[in-house]
C-alpha cells in the first residue's frame, strides 16, 4: 500500500465526490425490504443508500420502522432531525447500504455493534445467492449478549415468558414486580415468535416483542428483540439447528472493483461501553486488505470516518495504475490521530 501524493490526491479527490454523489442518488429501496440479492462478483456490500421527505405525521421511530431500521441508527445518521417532529418535508437519510461483516457466509451472522442481524438462506439451484438482514436489540450494560458460535435448538410461536430470577429482582428493586409466568398475549415481551439458542448459563433467545419503538437499541437482557414482522419472517426461513455466530466487528473494510469502502459503527468494549476505533486498528485492517496493491488512500476521510462511526459505507480509496502508483511514492505516512 502507497499514501497518496498531492497530485494524485487531487484527482482521487474529484473521482471521489462523484463516486459518492452516485451512491447517496442511486435509487430508492423498497420500503420494508429485507431480502437482497448478493453480488455475482463476491463483493461484501449490498443495498442503497437514499433519502426521504418526511410526510407531516412521521416520526423517527415510524420510519425506521417501515425501513426495517433501528432506532438509533437512523438518529445518528439525521442529527439535528427532530426524532418526534422532523416536518413535513425535511429530508431523512436512509441508512440501506451495508458491507458484510467478515465471517463464513452461512446461517444467522449477528453484528453486536451494529445491532444488526444477517440470515444467509440456503442457495437455491440455478439462483442467486441473497441476504436478509434485519435491525435488533440487544443487551444492555451488565447483561450483554454473548459473544461466540451457537445453534438455534428450538422455535415456538405464541410462547409463554417465564422471567429468570435475576430480571425478577431486578424489577422488584424498582417496584415493577413480574410473576412467575407471562402468557401469550398482548402484555408479553416475547411476542409471537421465538427462537431459543443454545447458549449455556441462560435463556437466550431470538424473538419478537410488544415494544417495538425500542428495536436497534441495547436494551435487553442478553437476547435478541426483533420488528414482529421481522421476526416472523425468520422464524419461517430459519430450521432448528441453524448456526448462529454473535460477533462484534466495529469496522467493516472491503475492496469494490478497485474501490476501497469501509463502514465503522461504535464499538462496544468489555463492560458494554461504546469508544472510538483506533487508528491502529484501521491501518492493521487496510494492510491486510490490501496487500502489495497499490492503491490511493485518502486518509483526510477515512479518519472523519473513524470518528462519525454512522453506519454509512463510504470509499476512501482508489486502487492506482501501475505509471501512476509511482507519483507521490515519498508521500509521509499519515499521523494524524482521532
Amino acid at each position: 500500500m502507497r499514501n497518496i501524493g498531492m497530485p494524485v490526491r487531487l484527482l482521487f479527490c474529484g473521482m471521489l465526490k462523484s463516486l459518492m454523489l452516485a451512491v447517496l442518488f442511486a435509487g430508492v429501496l423498497p420500503i420494508g425490504a429485507v431480502e437482497y440479492e448478493l453480488r455475482g462478483d463476491g463483493a461484501d456490500i449490498f443495498g442503497k443508500l437514499e433519502r426521504i421527505h418526511a410526510r407531516h405525521e412521521d416520526t423517527l421511530i415510524e420510519i425506521a420502522r417501515r425501513y426495517s431500521l433501528g432506532y438509533e441508527e437512523l438518529i445518528r445518521v439525521n442529527k439535528g432531525v427532530d426524532p418526534w417532529l422532523p416536518g413535513e418535508g425535511t429530508q431523512i437519510v436512509i441508512p440501506g447500504q451495508r458491507l458484510l461483516p467478515t465471517s463464513n457466509r452461512e446461517g444467522i451472522l449477528v453484528n453486536l455493534p451494529e445491532h444488526r442481524m444477517y440470515f444467509f438462506p440456503p442457495a437455491k439451484t440455478g439462483e442467486p445467492s441473497k441476504i436478509m438482514t434485519f435491525p435488533v436489540s440487544v443487551g444492555k450494560m451488565d447483561w450483554q449478549t454473548p459473544l461466540g458460535t451457537t445453534t438455534v435448538v428450538s422455535k415456538q410461536k405464541d410462547p409463554a415468558w417465564y422471567p429468570p430470577a435475576s430480571v425478577r429482582a431486578e424489577h422488584e428493586a424498582r417496584g415493577d414486580p413480574l410473576p412467575f409466568v407471562v402468557p401469550p398475549g398482548p402484555k408479553n415481551p416475547l411476542g409471537r415468535h421465538a427462537l431459543r439458542l443454545n447458549i449455556p448459563g441462560g435463556a437466550y433467545l431470538i424473538h419478537g416483542t410488544n415494544n417495538p419503538d425500542a428495536i436497534g437499541m441495547a436494551v435487553t437482557h442478553g437476547c435478541l428483540r426483533m420488528y414482529p414482522e421481522d421476526v416472523a419472517v425468520l422464524f419461517d426461513a430459519v430450521k432448528v439447528g441453524t448456526k448462529v455466530n454473535l460477533i462484534n466487528e466495529p469496522l467493516k473494510m472491503t475492496r469494490v472493483a478497485g474501490e476501497v469502502w469501509i463502514e465503522v459503527h461504535p464499538p462496544i468494549d468489555a463492560e458494554g461501553q461504546t469508544s472510538t476505533v483506533k487508528l491502529e486498528d484501521f491501518e492493521s485492517h487496510l494492510d491486510a486488505l490490501l496487500g502489495e496493491a497499490e492503491f490511493a488512500v485518502n486518509w483526510d476521510i477515512a479518519i472523519e470516518a473513524l470518528r462519525d462511526a454512522s453506519g454509512i459505507p463510504v470509499i476512501i480509496g482508489i486502487e492506482l495504475a501501475p505509471e501512476t502508483a509511482e507519483i507521490g511514492a515519498d508521500a509521509p505516512s499519515a499521523t494524524a490521530k482521532l
